[in-house]
């Protein structure tokens, strides 16, 4: 069991597949991209199979997420959750995506043993899609996210992002559209995660303002936190139902104390939070010679030791406040 001094377990394991991504958004990465991780920095396939079992085997671990970067780009993806959905217990499996390439892939990952998918759109209009992206990607990433309905691997989730300047005006015209096309749609506060340290905290959407802005043309009505649990998103049912819009606001309402994840990079490195400065190297314990690589139970006690140190809170709510040095796409979603 992954538990720390808190009381909080962790079942929710996200694995980076690569640091990789074919968009350059503009709250992620600069235009020219970044260094990459060299292959040899990489976890193979078998090791991320082999800490993907050891989690759900010996750890408690019910649910695996893969993310990236853009985790579509990882060649032996299909495999990789071939391989996992066929560990005992099986765990739920799903994978955010940018949605580039779903539309190739969506098929043969539920037959691979995939559930779902979440996919990041953030505007419906394609040319404030390419200034966001600088990409000219948008008909793409809707044409896979299509795929992936038409595939069965529903729910469809829909993560947003709102930026002053773009696409701040379209909470309520992506809700609408979500509602037509039978999608889930989660609208996700900017995070100091980007590799140019960009982010300011006064010039962001904060979830305050999106609910503002969705009910001047719909009727929100809070679910329950009997519904939420651990789940990061706080949930309205949009005018009376079936329909659902989430609002996950991790830097105006963190959602520390109910946190049930633990994260693996693509390197093979723990973190305990997407805001962690630390981290517990599980890659070099698989890879040692001398005396010999670590057995699945150490490998578990490194695991379980990185855990038991996880902090409170991520300290987005504190002024002083510095956001980790690894940017979102070196340590996954």
């Amino acid at each position: 069991m992954l538990i720390d001094t808190y009381g909080r377990v962790a079942t929710d394991l996200r694995v980076s597949l690569t640091d990789r991504c074919n968009l350059r958004c503009t709250y992620c990465m600069p235009e020219e991209g970044l260094q990459w991780l060299a292959k040899p920095d990489l976890l193979t396939d078998d090791e991320i199979v082999r800490l993907i079992r050891i989690a759900v085997t010996d750890l408690g671990v019910t649910e695996v997420r893969f993310t990236g970067g853009e985790p579509l780009l990882r060649p032996g993806l299909v495999g990789i959750v071939e391989r996992c959905a066929a560990l005992e217990p099986r765990p739920r499996m799903s994978l955010t995506t940018n949605g580039i390439g779903l539309k190739r892939t969506a098929a043969a990952l539920k037959a691979a043993g995939l559930d779902r998918v979440n996919v990041s759109l953030d505007t419906l209009r394609p040319e404030v899609f390419k200034t966001l992206t600088r990409r000219d990607r948008h008909q793409d990433v809707l044409d896979g996210m299509a795929a992936a309905r038409e595939a069965g691997l529903t729910p469809v989730k829909v993560n947003a992002v709102l930026m002053p300047g773009l696409n701040a005006d379209e909470a309520p015209d992506l809700l609408a559209w979500a509602v037509e096309e039978g999608y889930e749609l989660r609208f996700i506060e900017q995070m100091p995660l980007d590799a140019q340290h960009g982010w300011k905290r006064d010039g962001m959407i904060t979830a305050g303002d999106i609910l503002e802005s969705l009910r001047t043309r719909f009727t929100l009505t809070p679910e329950g936190s009997e519904e939420r649990g651990s789940a990061p998103a706080e949930r309205w049912v949009v005018d009376g139902g079936p329909h659902t819009v989430g609002v996950i606001a991790s830097v105006t309402r963190p959602f520390c104390r109910a946190c049930d994840r633990t994260r693996l990079t693509a390197d093979g490195q723990v973190r305990t939070c997407l805001f962690a400065t630390e981290e517990t190297d599980l890659r070099a314990a698989l890879r040692a010679e001398d005396p010999s690589p670590a057995s699945d139970e150490t490998v578990a006690e490194l695991w379980k030791k990185a855990m038991w140190g996880k902090k409170a809170g991520s300290g987005l709510d504190d002024p002083s406040f510095l956001q980790p040095e690894r940017p979102m796409s070196a340590i996954g979603g």
